[in-house]
């Protein structure tokens, strides 16, 4: 039988999918208006919603913003947000109640720039199916400035310790790209700027083939960390080559049989309004619909 699919190009590997980017923040009334009033995000109604942590969604992925000391990521995460004037309107809005921090926001080419209240970088992107895929509301990427000459051992890293593709590039930088879900990635890119002291901030995925990664990383002592039955962490990534340091994140590494694996997250449509209401509007899609489908 004639074979006119690319198998392939439907593989995600070991890694399912991003759930959520965690970073501390010491005001929730501040992350408040940035995540939510200005972002146009959605306070999950359900889980932590005391002032001791909030969880923002984004699609089906997530924000996690305890209460602490600030945390920022070395780098910058990338969001898909619809909607690139009611996304500026929005941030304008929350201009001079977020005064005094390191909140900002500028256009650009294909994104705009918006920075928390703590400094942390977020580029939000008009939904793009050639670059992104379907996704209409998440978080497609988070981009780690690291060290030059340590992408192409990062690269070596994931598909060696657990099972994920990783793919370098070189165009404005040196970059490994690592597939972490379905149109997900984390992104590694070499800069001669010297990293700010790693502060704890982490990122979580899941993974279907649990106890092989656990097993490769603990034989290495990577594993920093054993949360529960369903869930473990590692901080340093390392050249599988000789055991050589080159990256600190920690990754919160949860199975495919995590309780709370693909629950359903409520995304609020932002453009509604009690001025504005209309029934049946109330909440966001977070992937193209049937007439915007790609054709792939």
């Amino acid at each position: 039988m004639q074979q006119p699919f690319d198998r392939a190009a439907e593989d995600l590997g070991n890694s399912i999918h991003l759930e959520h980017v965690n970073v501390q923040v010491p005001d929730q009334r501040l992350a408040t208006l940035f995540y939510v009033a200005g972002l146009g995000l959605t306070r999950d109604p359900y889980l932590m919603v005391s002032d001791g942590n909030m969880w923002v969604n984004v699609g089906r992925s997530q924000f996690h913003l305890p209460s602490g000391a600030p945390q920022v990521v070395r780098g910058h995460t990338g969001l898909i947000i619809a909607g690139r004037a009611a996304l500026l309107d929005r941030l304008a809005s929350v201009a001079n109640k977020l005064k005094g921090t390191s909140f900002a926001f500028s256009e650009h080419n294909d994104y705009v720039e918006a920075i928390c209240p703590w400094g942390n970088r977020l580029r939000c992107h008009e939904p793009d199916a050639a670059r992104f895929g379907r996704i209409t509301l998440g978080i497609p990427y988070v981009e780690f400035e690291v060290p030059p000459g340590t992408a192409k051992g990062i690269c070596a890293f994931y598909p060696e310790f657990l099972g994920i593709p990783a793919a370098l590039a070189n165009g404005d930088g040196t970059v490994a790209r690592v597939q972490v879900g379905k149109d997900q990635h984390l992104q590694f890119r070499e800069t001669d700027r010297a990293p700010p002291a790693y502060d704890g901030h982490h990122v979580q995925i899941y993974i279907t083939n649990f106890s092989g990664p656990y097993r490769k990383l603990a034989a290495r002592n990577l594993v920093s960390r054993e949360d529960n039955q369903y869930q473990y962490r590692f901080q340093d990534i390392v050249d599988p080559a000789d055991g050589r340091p080159l990256f600190t994140v920690e990754h919160e590494v949860r199975s495919a049989t995590h309780p709370m694996y693909l629950r359903p997250l409520t995304n609020r449509n932002p453009d509604q309004t009690n001025r504005t209401y209309a029934p049946g509007h109330e909440q966001s899609a977070f992937a193209m619909g049937p007439d915007q489908y790609d054709g792939r």
